[in-house]
């Protein structure tokens, strides 16, 4: 691997590979001392023009964990905020021979162009509303570290698909590891072009989500309703989201009857009370802080194919 910019990228032998080494390093986070001397003398920048607190600090946990120098500049604390362009901010970055760059962007797109102006391994921390693709590998691991193998699985993907990179990048890998993907949404939340990718690559849509939930689904994950996104009206209210679109109590109670064993995901940050509710996000098969303990272990797993080659780590 050279770059992680895209699900679309990885097979499902890459995707496997990455998810046995995330299960490796996962063990560390219940060492004593959470340190291996894999990425020692490599210089990692966490560039983040969006604000994080999951994937930032998961990826400077990752590279602290991995003894590699990380370092994390903000949109707001670099020279972009005089008016520096993105180009000239990651070649000023690259000159000083960093190894890695992991890049959030509010342009879609973002990652794969600063791939093309630096010598350094670029991975892509969310690019607009384009791709996550480490927070879908993670939310893979998270669910198979519960159910098992993914193949012949039914994932459910509900919500703000219009201005989501997470449910891109999760329908590509799910996909690639042979689950059932269905997506779930408002007419006014479908993205364009869906219907066309959906027929491709055997995506499911519908609008109708209780019905989704009686057919009960292996995996259901609630998306970010992106306010600060919304320039427009998608939705009435807020209420009406939830009556239409969030997973309630009364939801969860369905989900439960239907399948016992179906678990909840959410790639955080939540909207309690939006798209999911307090019963929901807490629940016994809520995955939500596994997803966060997952996400160290899986951006280990990344760092450590992109920079560390063929070395073992100890």
């Amino acid at each position: 691997m050279r770059h992680l910019l895209s699900s679309a990228d990885l097979t499902r032998d890459d995707v496997r590979m990455l998810l046995a080494t995330a299960a490796e390093m996962h063990e560390v986070q219940h060492r004593d001392v959470k340190k291996l001397p894999t990425l020692r003398g490599r210089t990692i920048i966490n560039l983040f023009f969006e604000d994080s607190t999951r994937t930032r600090s998961s990826f400077e946990i990752a590279g602290k964990w991995m003894s590699a120098d990380t370092i994390n500049i903000t949109g707001k604390g670099s020279s972009t905020s005089k008016g520096e362009s993105l180009r000239d901010t990651v070649m000023t970055i690259d000159a000083m021979s960093v190894d890695c760059v992991v890049i959030r962007h509010m342009a879609s797109g973002s990652a794969h162009q600063v791939s093309q102006w630096v010598d350094a391994s670029v991975v892509n921390a969310g690019d607009g509303t384009h791709e996550h693709p480490t927070q879908a590998l993670l939310d893979a691991y998270t669910m198979e570290q519960r159910l098992g193998s993914l193949e012949g699985r039914r994932v459910a993907i509900v919500g703000d698909l219009t201005h989501s990179r997470v449910f891109r990048s999760n329908a590509i890998t799910l996909r690639t590891l042979g689950a059932h993907v269905t997506l779930v949404a408002p007419p006014t939340l479908m993205p364009s072009g869906i219907t066309a990718w959906a027929a491709a690559d055997g995506l499911e849509l519908t609008d109708d989500l209780d019905a989704v939930l009686a057919s009960g689904p292996d995996a259901v994950m609630m998306l970010r309703v992106q306010r600060e996104r919304m320039s427009g009206g998608f939705f009435p209210t807020p209420r009406e989201y939830t009556v239409g679109f969030g997973l309630t109590r009364e939801r969860l109670r369905a989900l439960t009857a239907a399948n016992p064993e179906a678990v909840i995901c959410h790639p955080g940050p939540m909207n309690r009370g939006l798209e999911i509710s307090a019963d929901a996000a807490d629940a016994a098969q809520s995955l939500v802080l596994d997803q966060v303990s997952a996400g160290v272990a899986v951006r280990m797993a990344v760092l450590y194919h992109l920079l560390a080659g063929e070395e073992v780590a100890a």
